[in-house]
Order: structure tokens, then sequence, then C-alpha cells
């Protein structure tokens, strides 16, 4: 279908970048988009407050309010006023991966403010409640992912979204804020309200859908309220983000850099723009970092040579390299999982992540720099780790935290030859697939790290070690 057959007047235009004129301080409710944001209390304006972090670590405070202006963040008793990120608007409605009648435009009432706010801050307070602050060194970090609610006609999926122990993710989140982190990464999959809930669903009757605040609320910052409000946040692009999916929230509410025009996914024409990003790396302290990568836009297919994709991952895996070259440690935050496995409906296990592999392999047959440890991902909808003898960093699935379960779970021991890519020999593999839940980690000295994957109570179901590539853990099977 052609673009201008789905445009539509729109209806309040969206402001983008740092306006002029900084707003004033009415009925606000904070969302920072560092990873930190507070739940709406009565007599709020419906929106949230959070903190995410961005390249270098560098503290984005972020603010989604109905009120008519921006408000005043103190940042170590000094007064600053935040500044506009994007207006409200409502969105011409846009092709999809829905069909027309299952879509409908996006609509933002609400504005999203910000302060870029550094890293070497001590204090925040935002309406008189404290934010959470960066730090200069992260020890205790939660990882969540794949946290929506399915609601998703293609699939012939509809998660009991107004069932909270079949929508778990308000207590996975709660449970994850009683742990106390240092910092929250989420690999994403934020949104998955895709379409309406049918009359014969009683379990998702009368949710909210599509792509706008409303869907953005009832998904993310409305079950994660505790979370966001209890640490800074590292955030990672799912492909539901993608530019022909919730990618209008995604540059409004969570992309740490800045808001252009022509990359914030309202028209398809730019969607090429709009659906790619550079690496980033966030530091942790202790010559380790995250780095972060936006490869969500891609295929379970190998990606020709010729395709714009292979040059855009081709650049990822080469910006990815010299961002190595800063810590003496990095770990990779991206939703595919690069080294993870899925099991088909045939019962057989496949690599979970074909299309970036044949690029990457291309420029690395051991797929990842020498620099990286583990790799962070969610999308399979199972908690899972693996190991390897080969060159290979260890790799960590946490896409259990919200979202309906992959039908068809790894199996407990895996079959001979198994592996996600060429020459990556499995030395250990372990999985959890009895539930929803989160995953932590501490550190414990250079280079290592203490894992362990909680059920939805906070309850601890495994426990894992990493020594520097090498991951192993209690409930392991040695192949």
């Amino acid at each position: 279908m052609t673009n201008t057959s789905f445009r539509r007047r729109r209806i309040v235009p969206v402001k983008t970048g740092f306006g002029p004129k900084p707003m004033g301080a009415a009925g606000v409710i904070a969302a920072l988009c560092l990873g930190s944001a507070l739940p709406a209390q009565a007599g709020d304006d419906g929106g949230s407050a959070y903190v995410v972090l961005g390249e270098q670590g560098a503290a984005v405070a972020r603010v989604v309010t109905a009120g008519p202006a921006c408000p005043v963040l103190t940042v170590d008793g000094k007064r600053r006023r935040m500044r506009l990120r994007a207006g409200p608007a409502t969105e011409p409605q846009r092709p999809t991966r829905s069909a027309p009648a299952l879509s409908k435009p996006s609509e933002f009432p609400v504005s999203t403010c910000e302060l870029v706010v550094g890293r070497g801050v001590h204090a925040l307070r935002l309406a008189g409640r404290k934010l959470p602050a960066p730090k200069l060194r992260y020890d205790r970090i939660v990882v969540i992912g794949d946290t929506g609610c399915r609601v998703k006609a293609s699939d012939n999926a509809y998660q009991a979204c107004n069932d909270p122990a079949r929508y778990p993710f308000a207590k996975v989140a709660a449970a994850a804020a009683a742990w106390k982190p240092d910092l929250v990464v989420h690999v994403g999959d934020y949104l998955y309200r895709e379409n309406p809930c049918p009359a014969d669903q009683p379990g998702c009757a009368g949710t909210v859908w599509g792509y706008g605040w409303d869907a953005w609320r009832a998904d993310f910052f409305g079950p994660g309220a505790k979370l966001l409000a209890a640490a800074p946040w590292v955030m990672v692009r799912g492909n539901h983000e993608n530019c022909a999916r919730a990618g209008q929230g995604w540059w409004r509410f969570l992309e740490p850099r800045r808001l252009e025009a022509g990359r914030d996914c309202n028209d398809p024409a730019d969607d090429a723009r709009g659906d790619a990003d550079d690496p980033y790396a966030v530091p942790l302290g202790g010559r380790t970092q995250i780095a972060v990568l936006d490869l969500a836009d891609t295929t379970n297919d190998a990606i020709p040579a010729t395709s714009p994709l292979y040059a855009q991952f081709r650049d990822s895996y080469r910006k990815l390299d010299a961002l190595t070259g800063q810590a003496r440690d990095t770990i990779v935050a991206l939703h595919h999982p690069l080294l993870g496995l899925r099991a088909e409906k045939d019962l057989t296990v496949k690599p979970a992540a074909d299309g970036i592999v044949s690029v990457f392999e291309a420029q690395n047959p051991a797929l990842l720099p020498k620099g990286v440890s583990a790799v962070l991902a969610g999308h399979v909808h199972v908690w899972e780790q693996i190991s390897f003898s080969s060159p290979h960093p260890s790799q960590f699935v946490a896409g259990f935290s919200g979202t309906q379960e992959d039908i068809v779970p790894l199996p407990e021991h895996l079959a001979p030859g198994a592996s996600p890519a060429p020459g990556a020999v499995i030395d250990r593999f372990s999985s959890w697939v009895d539930g929803f839940g989160f995953m932590t980690l501490q550190r414990t000295g250079p280079r290592t790290w203490s894992v362990q994957v909680h059920d939805v109570d906070g309850k601890v179901r495994n426990r894992c070690r990493i020594v520097g590539r090498r991951s192993s853990c209690d409930l392991a099977q040695v192949r």
C-alpha cells in the first residue's frame, strides 16, 4: 500500500528537539528517560517520571506530562528548567505491520520534557520528589525484557492483560525494585498492545491498543512505575519499537539521544533514518562498560552483502569494536540474542539471530570484539544462559518479564551439535521457562559477576557466575 493512502492531516504539530522557550511548572508528573520513573499519584495529570542513561553515561531526566508547561528540576540544589522534547500531537495514520483496519493514528496528548544532568550529579528532585541520580559506579544491575501485554491479531495472540497472574509485569517490576538496583537494563520490546481485543477474549476486554500514549502508559509506564523510580535505566530498542510499530513512542519517550525531525518515525519515507542508530557505551566503573546496539530492525535470514541493512550492521560492528577500546571489559546489550537459541514448533532448536550473525561473522569469526565478555538480550520469551568453549562471550537472554511466553520452550538438554552460530561450541547451557521474572547482576570483582534468576515474587530460581567470557549456572547442563 502506498504511503499516501494512510496520510491524514496532523491535528497538533509535534515540536522536536530542545524548545527555544522554557516552559512553566504546572501540573507535572515526571518521567526521566534515564531510567527512573515516578508512579502517578491521585491528582496528577497522568504522566510519568524517569531517568535514562545515554552516551558515556550521561543522564537524561525526562517527564511525560499532560500539563501546559515543562517543570523545574532541582539538580544538586540548583533549579533548572526542563526543555521540551516533543509536544502534544495526533500523528496521521501511517503504514504499520498490522492491517489498515487494525491500525489507527497515534495520539500523544502529552508533552515529553527533558534535561541532560550529566554523570557527577548527587541529588535530583522534581515537584518535591526524589529521582534516582546517576552514579559513577554501578554494581547492582537488574535486567528485564519483553514486558508488554501481547495483543496481536496476526499471531492470534491475546494475552489476558486484565489478569495480573497472566500479565505480571507490574509484579515483576515491584519485585525487581525491592532488590534495590543501581541500574536497570531493559533489553527491548516495551509495547505489545498493537491491535483491538476481540469480543470473544475476556482476558483483554477493554484494553487500550495502538501505538499512542494510552498504550505506552498501559504497557510500560504504568506497570513499570516502581522500577522506573528505583534507578536509572539503559533502554535497548526492540523490534516492537521499529518505525512500523511503536517507533514514534520510542523516539518521544525512551531513546536517550536528541529527537530530530526525520528520525521520529512519523513519515514512512524517513524510516531508514528512524530505524537506525549508532552504538554507544555506558560506563559502569571499574573499567567496565555496557555497549548498547540498536539492531532491532533485522531478519531471521542471512542478510545479503548488497543490502543496505548489511552496510548498516557492518558499520555498527566497526563502531562497537572502537568502543571496546574504551574499557577493559564490555558487556553488550541488544535485543536479538546474537549467540542465543530459540525453539521451533517442531521442537527443533535454531539460532535466534541469523541475520545479525551473517554480518558480524564476516567481520569477525568470533562474532564480537575480543573485549566483549557477555551479551544481554531478549526477543526469545524465556530466560537462558549459554557459555562456550570457543572464543565467544557468554550469552544471557532475559525476555521473560511480562510478555506471553513462547509456546515451545527450550529443551532441558540440547542435542549434540546445537549451536547459535558457525564455530560457536557450547560448553554450558541453562534455561528457566517455568514463568515470568527478572535477572540480576551483582559485581563481585574485576570481570566477575554473580547472576541470579528471580521469579515474579523475587524468589531466586537459578544462580550463575560470570568469570571473564565464561559462565556457569547451578542448573546448567553440560552439553
